[in-house]
């Protein structure tokens, strides 16, 4: 029972809006002079002290008391809990009748006022640095297992609209340089520079699952400054997985040198399609409507159930197509794809398969934190 509360008491506070509320708290305190508030705690409780000795003095003891000093410090305990209530907004009034108490009483109230106001007034004051920071992309996503997008481009445009329409549920965190967010809603924005540690930790870098770096533009520049951003994520977060998108492919060995863990060069997909699809009308858009998304037309990557194991390809595409209603088109082991596979070809454990089907159904997808090892 224990650690089942301990289990919803961490759910709670690892919720993504409490944990932006506490980076936001860690900066808006990260200069404050505690010393200040704790002199000015400490005079607040003196006051309370000398008012309740006061009160205690002028009013006597209560009917019935003795004048012992027993009495007399139990009758100072209560004046001091009326004196915090007071403070507070919150004290009997009728707990003092003479001309001192009636003064102390009111000084209080007016203590009690100005105290409120200022703690009222931080509370607004942080309210407002909260939604404008977090408006101007200066704030932290506080997300677990998400997508990071580094860098804003045609292509982080079209990724963010086909993560969103996708069976996977993940949350997209977009680091860019910008007034505003250019990823629209459902997109939490953080605007910094994606070579910049810091910034990377406001997009929860060291907690996600992803991250996938676009160049800003076509130049080689561009993409120096994506091997910066490589550079900098495995760093702090070399668990996550990087995917990056190229501009020149004579660059690709940096990427590799920088452990990038997938390299797409776009220029290159884009013209050997554009090769086969001179040889074969209509490749073109089959190919497009694959990868987009089309109806009917989703890829995945997936686990197999352990009673596919032993199968044949064969075996395997019928059962696919016949419980799934997938077609299969590659077999994922040990970090290589074995595309149209032999005959005699056997399943094994840790096999995965890369199919087309229209939704993931009983299909589970593959496990978020796999890595290839080739």
């Amino acid at each position: 029972m224990r650690w089942r509360a301990k289990t919803v008491v961490a759910t709670i506070f690892s919720a993504p809006l409490l944990r932006r509320i506490g980076y936001h708290v860690s900066v808006m305190t990260r200069n404050v002079d505690r010393t200040f508030f704790i002199r000015l705690f400490a005079g607040l409780l003196v006051v309370v002290l000398l008012a309740a000795a006061l009160v205690t003095v002028a009013e006597g003891p209560d009917e019935g008391d003795s004048h012992t000093v027993g009495a007399f410090f139990g009758k100072l305990g209560n004046s001091f809990y009326w004196g915090i209530t007071t403070v507070m907004g919150a004290g009997d009034p009728s707990y003092v009748t003479s001309p001192v108490g009636f003064v102390v009483s009111w000084l209080l109230v007016l203590f009690g006022v100005a105290i409120v106001a200022t703690i009222t007034g931080a509370l607004v004051g942080f309210l407002i640095d909260f939604l404008l920071k977090e408006g101007q992309g200066m704030g932290a996503s506080g997300y677990r297992d998400h997508i990071v997008v580094c860098g804003w481009n045609s292509t982080a445009r079209e990724l963010i609209a086909e993560l969103d329409g996708d069976d996977y549920d993940r949350k997209i965190v977009l680091i860019h340089e910008a007034d505003k967010n250019p990823g629209g809603p459902g997109v939490y924005f953080v605007n910094g520079d994606v070579t910049s540690s810091d910034d990377l930790r406001r997009a929860g870098i060291e907690e996600a699952m992803a991250a996938v770096i676009c160049p800003a533009d076509a130049s080689n520049e561009a993409d120096m400054r994506s091997i910066l951003a490589v550079m900098a994520i495995e760093s702090i977060a070399p668990e996550v997985r990087t995917v990056v998108e190229v501009n020149n492919p004579a660059h690709v060995e940096h990427f590799r040198r920088a452990k990038a863990d997938e390299i797409m060069v776009t220029s290159r997909i884009a013209s050997r399609l554009l090769a086969r699809s001179s040889l074969y009308p209509g490749l073109a858009e089959l190919v497009t409507d694959i990868v987009s998304g089309g109806e009917g037309s989703e890829l995945y990557r997936v686990n197999l159930p352990d009673s596919y194991i032993g199968h044949s390809i064969d075996e395997l595409s019928t059962k696919l197509r016949a419980e799934h209603s997938a077609t299969l088109l590659a077999i994922g082991r040990g970090g290589r794809a074995f595309v149209n596979p032999p005959p005699d070809f056997r399943l094994e454990i840790g096999d995965d398969a890369l199919v087309v089907a229209e939704s993931l159904g009983t299909l589970e997808p593959m496990d978020a934190d796999y890595t290839e090892t080739a």
